[in-house]
């Protein structure tokens, strides 16, 4: 993509405006939050204190609405910590000679590696940043540092506080995560019946894991319908894939092929009934006019199907089964259990437990190839340059330049731009609006404060909206507050607007001399998810060499939410790639966009066929199957090797893999005839095939260099 296309791109996705808006109770809880902090601050203290304390308030209120499944008022605490902290030793070092941009590069590479633990910790970090920039500005004494930074966290204690005493939605988060796992199932049943070997959106099923963890807390208080069926859910996938793929479930074609398409239909609606329920807290009414609801029910319907199909489609009833009788438990219950948290006993620890593992993610992000590591080293230089840049400029608010480039740089080209432009477009709007209230009305300081809430709840209410809507909101409010301050309101329009663009194009600037380009990224992408989809398709064949072992739910499952995450990242790395503004072997010489593509759909096969297996793991007491063991830890070793070489640009060799397969198979056609055997088999012949299609996929030597693979059963 070339850069004017890019940049286009980018700035049309900045610019765009979307018509939802956050709950508006929630918007109104966070100004009024605001409002019980400023007021009095204003009327105790004065102006300067006011400020401190409403950004406090504010930003730690724009915490809250970040996507966590944490308690909302424990993330405002952490937000007014932070927020202290900045303030007090922004406070100090400012009356230091010299001292304040050492301490802004040192606060901005932090901010910048708080991206490691996640996308909520990197906004409040740019935030807490942002806030020691802006209230730096007023008179200074250490003193003054404490009282400032203690009205900060102040300011976020009393958004807590306002979220204990007045919850809203509570359980929303959670209720979506786990109702978006049912409707994505829905669909994905929905594009089974055209599409047999259709893939399943990862990401549902990851947020609903993030937000199964609960504290200790959320655990005694949790609904009852949200106890175990994210579990049931992740076991109606693999039926669903398992019935419509026609390797190892219904035929192709026929009558067989017609029944599996009537229980996917009636599946799709049994699974949109369970997310509404989920979704609205409402009894479940399953549909009534279904000619297939009993689904695998005994009868002429099921005689249609045979073999695995048969197993899939009595699976799917019964885990369907169990999910509807879940909900309509639940629903005569009355009073909420206390019951422990589903999928395994998950438990989200306290923030102060969180600290020791947050450093340690960051750490890992501490080498030269690490993306968070490039964004850190951007973000202090870019911000400290810019500030510098404004001092030596003269202008008296010079420090909106670092502001901006603060907020605006991310992790990634396309976020960063289409984020400065919004940035810079928006700001420009709300000061200049801003400031002409200002001139034209000459409002007093209360009323100004009033202004300043308003435009609070306005930011919280467009966070969905757009960038840019919401940033018009935030330059208003922080023109009211800073309005209480003495000075020219025409100039501070002009220096603001100025500064601003100065901010803007300094951290475009920047990530266009210093990229992290998301394309040079995809062949490690690709060889994460190949070694996560070796130790899947592992932990499956151990389950059915071991079934009295336990591996189904202590390999197989934390298997696959690791293919799952691998699958996800490499997806969204690559959506990010589509927008950067260079061609793919510029970036990545040794792996071709065609190899890539190639690698990827033959990776994606291995991982659909072990989801077919994994659909069909013998229970308990079911004999193990000889062999599966052993074919398993060669596919893990075989993978695990091939991850290392897809890195490295290498050519990947499966011929030692084939030769056992060739042994375990022979070994598995002496057995008795049995259903099972028979979808193992299928399965593990998929397996070696998508195997074989990656060795070819990615091959970089002559055709001649590299054993061609023979077709199993041949």
């Amino acid at each position: 993509m070339s850069w004017f296309t890019s940049l286009r791109d980018t700035a049309k996705a900045g610019l765009t405006v979307d018509r939802s808006l956050t709950n508006p109770r929630r918007a109104l809880r966070g100004a009024v939050a605001a409002a019980l902090v400023v007021f009095p601050a204003l009327g105790l203290f004065g102006p300067a204190q006011a400020t401190s304390a409403a950004m406090g308030a504010f930003i730690a209120g724009t915490a809250t609405f970040q996507r966590s499944f944490r308690p909302r008022a424990s993330l405002a605490l952490v937000a007014a910590a932070g927020l202290g902290l900045s303030t007090f030793f922004g406070y100090v070092a400012v009356g230091i000679p010299g001292a304040f941009p050492v301490l802004l590069a040192l606060w901005a590479f932090g901010a910048g590696l708080a991206w490691a633990i996640g996308p909520t910790a990197g906004v409040v970090a740019a935030n807490t940043l942002a806030v020691m920039l802006v209230v730096v500005q007023l008179p200074v004494s250490v003193p003054t540092a404490v009282e400032h930074g203690l009205l900060c966290s102040v300011g976020g204690a009393v958004q807590a506080l306002v979220i204990t005493v007045w919850p809203i939605d509570s359980w929303r988060a959670q209720r979506d995560a786990l109702a978006d796992i049912y409707a994505g199932l829905g669909d994905y049943a929905r594009r089974l019946r055209h599409d047999p070997v259709a893939q399943v959106d990862p990401e549902p099923f990851i947020v609903g894991r993030q937000a199964a963890r609960l504290t200790a807390r959320q655990a005694r208080r949790r609904p009852p319908e949200l106890r175990g069926l994210r579990t049931i859910a992740e076991r109606i996938r693999p039926a669903l894939a398992a019935l419509a793929d026609p390797r190892v479930g219904a035929a192709e074609e026929g009558p067989e092929r017609d029944r599996a398409r009537e229980v996917l239909a009636a599946a799709a609606e049994v699974l949109d009934a369970l997310a509404r329920a989920i979704r609205t807290g409402d009894p479940v009414r399953l549909p009534k006019d279904t000619p297939a609801l009993a689904l695998a029910r005994p009868g002429e319907g099921e005689d249609l199907l045979r073999g695995g199909a048969r197993r899939s489609a009595r699976r799917l009833s019964g885990l369907l089964g169990r999910a509807a009788d879940r909900l309509d438990r639940q629903d005569r219950t009355t009073v909420p259990t206390r019951g422990t948290p589903d999928g395994g006993g998950l438990r989200r620890p306290p923030l102060v437990k969180v600290v020791p593992a947050a450093l340690a993610t960051v750490g890992r992000q501490l080498h030269r190839h690490s993306a968070i590591l490039h964004h850190a080293v951007r973000m202090s230089a870019v911000v400290t340059s810019a500030y510098l840049a404004a001092r030596l400029v003269g202008f008296e608010h010079g420090y909106w330049a670092p502001m901006t480039s603060a907020m605006v740089m991310r992790p990634d080209f396309a976020q960063t731009f289409s984020r400065g432009v919004a940035r810079v477009a928006g700001t420009a709007t709300g000061v200049l609006l801003a400031t002409a209230v200002v001139q034209l009305f000459d409002p007093g300081d209360w009323v100004l404060a009033g202004l300043a809430v308003t435009c609070m709840g306005f930011a919280y209410l467009t966070l969905r909206t757009g960038y840019a809507v919401m940033t018009v909101a935030i330059s208003s409010y922080v023109v009211f507050l800073l309005g209480l301050q003495p000075g020219d309101p025409l100039r501070l329009a002009v220096d603001r607007v100025v500064m601003t663009l100065l901010g803007g194009f300094v951290a475009l600037a920047a990530y266009a001399l210093f990229p992290t380009w998301q394309t040079a990224r995809l062949p490690e992408r690709l060889a994460e998810w190949l070694a996560a989809a070796g130790r899947y398709a592992a932990a499956v064949f151990t389950a059915y060499g071991d079934p009295a072992g336990g591996h189904a739910e202590k390999d197989v499952r934390p298997a696959l939410l690791d293919v799952r995450e691998a699958r996800s990242e490499m997806l969204a790395a690559l959506d990010r790639a589509e927008v950067e503004p260079v061609r793919h072997a510029e970036q990545v010489p040794e792996l071709s966009r065609k190899q890539f593509d190639r690698a990827r759909s033959a990776v994606g096969m291995l991982d659909r066929c072990t989801v077919l297996l994994e659909a069909h793991v013998p229970g308990g007491d079911a004999p193990p199957v000889p062999g599966a063991a052993a074919f398993g830890e060669e596919l893990r070793d075989a993978t695990a090797i091939a991850a290392a070489a897809v890195l490295l640009g290498q050519d990947v060799d499966f011929s030692a893999l084939r030769d056992a397969h060739r042994r375990w198979d022979r070994q598995l056609a002496a057995l008795p005839r049995d259903d099972g055997i028979d979808v193992l088999r299928a399965g593990a012949r998929l397996a070696v095939q998508a195997l074989a299609e990656l060795e070819r996929a990615v091959r970089t030597r002559p055709p001649a260099a590299v054993e061609e693979h023979v077709p199993l059963g041949a």
